[in-house]
């Protein structure tokens, strides 16, 4: 089986690329393991001052793999350790993030995005809600903003996304629009990274631990509920849900 995650470095910069583009990187078992040990490997190396975080193919990731999901716990720890590592992580996005997706895009310190991009919490319209990927977006995403999206499901774009705080910024060339985001991590201390981001995510952190077993034990229910079997299963069908009006 090829690897889910491929990492490669350039100076300072470890890069890691989602590549499991048959279910659109979906958040599967094995594609969160892969990102999990690649993220440890990553940490213990010295040399290291942040990572990116992208992915191959026209979708940064789906959400939850729907055949084969993630447990809630260890996409949990996922983002915690994300949240925990003392490294920045940047989001490189130059497609679309659903769901789940979206979790992992907010837990990273600095998101950037290409014009192709674009965004939607699809929970609603499977029987689900936003559980666990809320603790990382409601400390960063405007009130009103979260409150529209969470409920309705509706795609925005990357300026939208941009506006409401789940990106950082928004370009037409997004590596571009990195380089001095990336030359100024590269002259960045270890320790001062460290510290700073301790900072700066310490309400994502906290929420984390805070509900996160709370969450992750109302994810499980709503994905073994009656309402989510047959969101999920009309999904597949390519038909409306039941309740749908």
């Amino acid at each position: 089986m090829a690897p889910l995650v491929h990492a490669t470095q350039a100076t300072g910069v470890t890069t890691l690329t989602l590549d499991s583009p048959a279910n659109r990187n979906a958040l599967s078992a094995e594609l969160v393991a892969a990102t999990r040990a690649a993220l440890a490997t990553a940490a213990a190396d010295p040399a290291v001052r942040a990572l990116v975080l992208t992915h191959t193919g026209n979708t940064f990731c789906s959400g939850a793999d729907l055949k084969s999901p993630s447990a809630p716990a260890d996409f949990l720890a996922l983002l915690r350790e994300i949240a925990e590592l003392p490294k920045p992580v940047l989001a490189r996005v130059t497609g679309h993030v659903r769901a789940g997706g979206l979790g992992l895009l907010g837990v990273c310190d600095i998101a950037a995005a290409g014009p192709k991009s674009s965004y939607a919490f699809t929970e609603t319209h499977l029987g689900l809600a936003p559980a666990v990927i809320s603790m990382p977006l409601l400390p960063r995403l405007d009130p009103r903003a979260a409150a529209r999206y969470f409920l309705t499901a509706e795609a925005f774009d990357a300026a939208e996304a941009a506006r409401i705080g789940l990106l950082t910024l928004h370009a037409e060339d997004v590596d571009e629009a990195l380089e001095p985001v990336l030359a100024g991590l590269r002259k960045a201390s270890p320790q001062g990274l460290a510290a700073t981001k301790a900072l700066t995510a310490a309400a994502v952190r906290e929420a984390l631990y805070r509900d996160g077993a709370r969450l992750t034990e109302l994810s499980g229910q709503l994905f073994a509920s009656a309402e989510a079997r047959e969101g999920i299963t009309a999904r597949f069908e390519r038909r409306e849900p039941s309740w749908a009006l």
